[in-house]
């Protein structure tokens, strides 16, 4: 059993922090929604009022936040309220340079620490099936791997600090391109007066297959799982990946690498969002595809 403060209880952090309480470990939780903390307590958390309090006399600090800059503050406050050797967690899906520059702060306080992004969206965190990317040392790798243990299937070291938040930004460009291919697919298969059905059938056994058409297929009917068949409600939201393809695409900038199907997609999702849609499951990118004809997206 291991002493554990987990801030940031959204759609993602709230499971997770749930099967931390599941695997025996004692869990404390801070979130600047009270509805969040509420649903929280239900599942076993023990609520905080403020950050200090839920990071009182824990042995791992674990966050999973919205932006590179929440991550900052946050970290920055606890260099005051925790004690050296703490083990400080980033889940949050953020920049590089940010997840290096936590790692710094958490250095100048003695505290080893990980950034380890998360993939497989709410359903993952229910479950307990998420895949880690993990960057850090080895040792702060070793201590923090039985936690990670508690919430995914899937734990990967993938090198040293940032190096998971690499890892999940080439992810889901690769995610958000293949569902845009898919996408574009379903919609050629409609006019040229295929069935949804037909073609996922040959597609999901052939040289087409990908997770974007076999686990999240962005039309209702082949997959019952998927968020077509409920209205399109995520999952992983369209303004997630758009934030996830514009962190891509800076990070393709600064490192020099060229990546213009990632660039197009980057400005799809932005485009989808911008009308609107930011809120609705990132396969209901279809829908823009559809609904405009003939449209030149290049």
């Amino acid at each position: 059993m291991t002493r554990i403060a987990f801030i940031g209880l959204g759609n993602m952090g709230g499971p997770m922090a749930a099967n931390l309480v599941k695997a025996g470990h004692q869990v404390s939780g801070f979130d600047l929604s009270e509805e969040s903390v509420k649903a929280a307590a239900e599942t076993g958390v023990t609520p905080a009022a403020t950050l200090a309090a839920a990071v009182h006399d824990k042995a791992c600090v674990i966050t999973m936040l919205p932006k590179g800059e929440h991550v900052a503050s946050v970290w920055t406050a606890l260099a005051g309220l925790v004690s050296p050797g703490t083990l400080l967690i980033d889940c949050s899906t953020i920049d590089v340079e940010s997840a290096r520059q936590a790692h710094g702060l958490a250095a100048r306080g003695d505290c080893p620490s990980l950034d380890a992004p998360v993939s497989g969206g709410t359903t993952g965190a229910a479950a307990a099936t998420l895949t880690f990317m993990v960057g850090g040392s080895d040792e702060a790798f070793a201590a923090g791997q039985p936690i990670l243990e508690a919430m995914g299937r899937k734990i990967v070291h993938c090198g040293a600090d940032g190096a998971g938040q690499a890892a999940k930004i080439c992810n889901n460009m690769i995610l958000g391109i293949s569902m845009i291919g898919v996408s574009e697919a379903f919609v050629l298969a409609e006019k040229l007066g295929l069935s949804h059905q037909a073609l996922y059938d040959v597609a999901s056994t052939s040289s087409g297959q990908c997770w974007s058409l076999t686990t999240y297929c962005p039309v209702p009917g082949p997959v019952p799982t998927s968020p077509a068949n409920n209205d399109y409600r995520p999952g992983f939201a369209a303004a997630l990946m758009s934030k996830d393809l514009k962190l891509s695409q800076d990070a393709a900038r600064q490192s020099g690498a060229v990546t213009p199907i990632g660039a197009l997609a980057s400005d799809l999702y932005a485009e989808f969002e911008n009308n609107g849609h930011g809120l609705e499951d990132f396969s209901a990118i279809v829908r823009m595809l559809r609904d405009r004809p003939g449209r030149n997206f290049s």
